[in-house]
């Protein structure tokens, strides 16, 4: 798997021709928003339970709201093995 720091140097490029960020920061942007979206459906609901009780919200509460958010977010996919991807492009 290709390393992000290399695979995303246009995105970096971009970043800073558009934005007033460095390269550095600009790169560390991209790490932190793929890392937040890397997340699993499970480590989702457990940080947002964890945040939103910090916030005091009882459970009922935060379920809902869990349950409210999650269509609408973008979580990492399961890792396919080669068999599973195989499967993807030829049927």
């Amino acid at each position: 798997m290709p390393d992000r720091q290399t695979s995303h140097e246009d995105l970096v490029d971009h970043l800073v021709r558009t934005t007033p960020l460095h390269r550095g920061e600009a790169s560390r942007v991209i790490q932190d928003v793929l890392a937040y979206f890397d997340e699993t459906t499970e480590l989702f609901v457990r940080r947002r339970h964890r945040e939103l009780q910090a916030k005091g919200l009882v459970n009922a509460v935060i379920f809902e709201r869990i349950t409210e958010e999650l269509p609408y977010r973008a979580v990492a996919p399961p890792e396919l093995s080669l068999r599973q991807l195989r499967r993807i492009v030829y049927g």
